[in-house]
C-alpha cells in the first residue's frame, strides 16, 4: 500500500492511499480519515460509496465529514467507483468512443461483472466487501465489529444492497439520494444488463427493493432525498423503497428535503446527521 498524501485535519489524519487490487487487477485509490484517538484504541468505521462519475476525491474534498467524525470518533473510508487504467477492457465503453457517464469508467455499480469485456476487471462488489475491508483492517485502527455503510446515488444503491446482504456485518445503513430499484429505472437497466447480462433474476441480488421483497431485512434505514433532485422521478424512486419497507416492517426514515438537489451541497448539509445516526448504532 502506497501513501499518496496525508493532511492533518480536526486533530486527525486525512490520508489517500493506492494499492494493487487482486479483485480488479488494477491499481485502486481510496481515502481514509482517522480521528484523534488514544494509542491502541480501535474505532468504528463508516464506509462511504460514491456515485456516478466520482472517485474517492469527491466526498473527501466536498463531503464535510471530518469535523463530525473527529467529534464522534468515527473512521471514514471512501473507495473509488470503478477500476481505472488506459488499457482497461471496457474503458471506454465498447461502441461508445466518447465514453458514457453512467456505465463503465466511474460507474462500476458495486457489482461483480459476469459479461465480457467487463468481467475481468469490474469486480467492485468483491473489492468493497472483501479486499478493501481486509486491507483497512490490517493498516488502520478499525474495530471491524462496528461497521456502518452509506453512499450517494449509485453509491447509495451500493450501500443499501451491501447492507441488506450483510446485515450481521453492517450495524448501520444509510443513503443519500440512492438508486433504490435499479431493476426498474434506466440507469439500472443499462448497468445491470451490461455487467450481469439479461437474466433479470440475477439483477435482484443488486436491487434494494427486490432484496427486501425477497426477504432481506435490516432493523432501520436512514435515507435523505432532495425534492429538487432532477433524477428523483425517473431514476431514484424513493417511493418504491418506502413501499417495500412498509410491507416488510423495516423502520425507514425517509426525509424529503425541500429545495435540495443531487449535489454535494445537499450531501454535505446532511452528512453530520447521518454520521451521528451511525455513531449511535455503532457505540
Amino acid at each position: 500500500m502506497e501513501q499518496v498524501s496525508t493532511n492533518r485535519s480536526f486533530g486527525g489524519e486525512q490520508g489517500v492511499f493506492k494499492h494493487a487490487s487482486a479483485a480488479t487487477g488494477t491499481d485502486m485509490t481510496f481515502s481514509v480519515f482517522v480521528p484523534p484517538h488514544e494509542p491502541g484504541a480501535k474505532m468504528p468505521v463508516v464506509w462511504y460509496l460514491s456515485g456516478l462519475t466520482c472517485t474517492h476525491a469527491n466526498v473527501t474534498e466536498k463531503g464535510e465529514f471530518r469535523a463530525a467524525c473527529a467529534d464522534l470518533g468515527l473512521i471514514f473510508v471512501a473507495p473509488d467507483t470503478s477500476p481505472r487504467g488506459p488499457d482497461l477492457h471496457g474503458n471506454p465503453v465498447p461502441d461508445d468512443p466518447a465514453g458514457a457517464y453512467d456505465f463503465g469508467l466511474g460507474a462500476g455499480f458495486y457489482v461483480d461483472a459476469t459479461q465480457p469485456p467487463y468481467a475481468a476487471h469490474y469486480r467492485m462488489w468483491t473489492y468493497v466487501t472483501e479486499e478493501l475491508p481486509a486491507l483497512v483492517a490490517e493498516h488502520f485502527p478499525v474495530d471491524m465489529a462496528r461497521q456502518g455503510i452509506t453512499g450517494h446515488s449509485m453509491g447509495g444503491h451500493g450501500a443499501l444492497t451491501i447492507g441488506l446482504t450483510h446485515p450481521d456485518r453492517f450495524k448501520s445503513v444509510s443513503a443519500f439520494a440512492p438508486i433504490v430499484a435499479p431493476g426498474q429505472v434506466p440507469w439500472g437497466h443499462k448497468a445491470l444488463a451490461g455487467y450481469l447480462g439479461e437474466d433479470r433474476a440475477l439483477w435482484r441480488r443488486h436491487d434494494a427493493v427486490a432484496l427486501i421483497e425477497d426477504g432481506a431485512r435490516l432493523p432501520a434505514l436512514l435515507v435523505d432525498q432532495g425534492e429538487a433532485d432532477p433524477f428523483l422521478a425517473e431514476q431514484l424512486r424513493p417511493d418504491l423503497l418506502r413501499q417495500a419497507c412498509e410491507t416488510a416492517g423495516i423502520d425507514l426514515s425517509l426525509r424529503l428535503q425541500p429545495g435540495y438537489d443531487h449535489s454535494y451541497y445537499f450531501i454535505s448539509t446532511f452528512m453530520a446527521d447521518h454520521l451521528r445516526w451511525h455513531a449511535a448504532r455503532l457505540a
